[in-house]
């Protein structure tokens, strides 16, 4: 088998893979037809979607600590399966009152809430849950696969339900009918939990209730500055870039006069770059600092030129280069807080990351929804690929006077004479156990 779906190989693996796939096109599919239902029943759209997505996300921010709690507290395996539970529900009812004319823009607010709910209790036992499947050595392929499955859905999911949508009408009814699509979905990823063989995983152990967990996790992190790093640049991208649900709607509509159809291939577009970007860190062997924040600054680049694009043809064009740069980021950064993370925090460890990388979006999506509404749909893009290169530009003087030098960014993890995860690792191991 090729080096860059070795993972698949392990039948549990392939199991968890095709329902990933199954629930990811579904999401990806309410995605957009969650923002053009609220475009059509607000007023104040770009506003209106800002309000919603950050609604979505603010469960990452308040609950992410103590989901890694129960990550590293309950079996992952039977854990995950609630979880999807949790999500299809309100996509079913949010599709129904659509599908059925009901809904109004309060309803999308409290059900996107509740979903949000789901998601961050999914998470991080689902992030930590990979390394329960596959062996260390095949972890950073797994990942890169997870990343690959993602967003080879996200290449059909928006294309279907553009599609979908202007094919029923284009109205909220519409939409509807897209969004309880994926709540059917999450069948997929149940059915592919309960047929894996127990036998060929490798659970961590489950770690007994004690005063201080989270705690103890927050302390393992700020020990290691090499994953505060990483923190910090998710947060900025995060935060300030990573809103292209949003951005792509109003420039789609605002800017470029297109419709339902046009704005979901947006999507596509930009995930043909993701895709590349997924299969090329499933082969990457070695995971470095400095992949990270260079994609990141590429990132940073490519938004500023997006926004300064004349027609919508240039902007499609443009987008897979959006999409390879911040999914090498992400995977990047991802893999680097597994790989290098003591297993008994790991879940812990993986929640703060979602709490920062996630649940910056309720901070920055309203942020940015406004300044769409305020100064124009461009701005959204040039004013976060101008914040983003200056938050990186400034955690990597911070991590150098930290670490000793620049070169600590140049050195792949794991490397002999790198100080950032072995030494750090057990000294922050040690602290957090104090």
């Amino acid at each position: 088998m090729s080096p860059t779906f070795r993972s698949l190989a392990n039948p549990n693996y392939r199991l968890y893979a095709t329902g990933a796939v199954v629930s990811n096109t579904g999401t990806w599919m309410q995605r957009v037809a969650q923002d053009w239902l609220v475009l059509h029943l607000a007023t104040n759209g770009g506003t209106a979607v800002g309000i919603t997505t950050g609604l979505q996300f603010l469960p990452a921010l308040l609950l992410s600590p103590f989901a890694g709690v129960v990550a590293d507290r309950f079996p992952k395996r039977q854990l995950l399966q609630v979880t999807q539970v949790m999500m299809a529900v309100p996509a079913f009812v949010l599709g129904l009152l659509a599908a059925t004319g009901a809904a109004e823009v309060w309803h999308v607010y409290v059900l996107a809430l509740v979903f949000g709910i789901g998601t961050a209790m999914d998470a991080p036992a689902r992030q930590s849950f990979v390394s329960e499947i596959v062996t260390p050595d095949d972890l950073t392929n797994a990942v890169g696969l997870n990343s690959a499955s993602f967003n080879a859905a996200r290449v059909v999911g928006p294309a279907l339900a553009g599609v979908l949508i202007g094919a029923l009408g284009g109205g909220t009814e519409a939409t509807g009918w897209v969004i309880m699509a994926n709540a059917v979905s999450y069948l997929a990823p149940i059915l592919a939990l309960r047929g894996m063989d127990p036998r060929r995983l490798t659970p961590a152990p489950v770690q007994r209730r004690h005063p201080g967990m989270v705690r103890e996790g927050v302390r393992y992190v700020a020990g290691r500055p090499d994953l505060v790093l990483v923190l910090i640049v998710v947060f900025v991208v995060g935060t300030f870039g990573l809103n292209f649900q949003m951005t792509s709607a109003l420039m789609a509509t605002d800017v470029f006069g297109r419709g339902a159809t046009d704005y979901g291939l947006l999507g596509t577009y930009m995930a043909v770059g993701s895709l590349t970007g997924a299969l090329l860190a499933a082969r990457r062997p070695v995971v470095r600092l400095r992949l990270v924040v260079g994609a990141a600054v590429l990132f940073g680049l490519a938004e500023i030129v997006a926004g300064l694009l004349p027609t919508y043809v240039a902007f499609a064009v443009w987008m897979p280069l959006l999409g390879l740069s911040a999914l090498t980021m992400i995977t990047a950064a991802n893999t680097l807080m597994q790989v290098s993370t003591a297993p008994a925090l790991r879940g812990r460890v993986m929640a703060l990351y979602l709490m920062i990388f996630m649940g910056g979006t309720p901070l920055g999506a309203p942020v940015v929804g406004w300044v769409g509404e305020t100064f124009g749909a461009r701005w959204t893009l040039v004013g976060g690929g101008g914040i983003t290169l200056l938050g990186v530009g400034l955690a990597v003087l911070w991590y150098a006077a930290r670490s000793g030098g620049l070169s600590r960014v140049l050195t792949p993890v794991g490397a002999a004479g790198n100080l950032g995860p072995r030494v750090w690792d057990n000294q922050a191991v040690a602290r957090a156990r104090k």
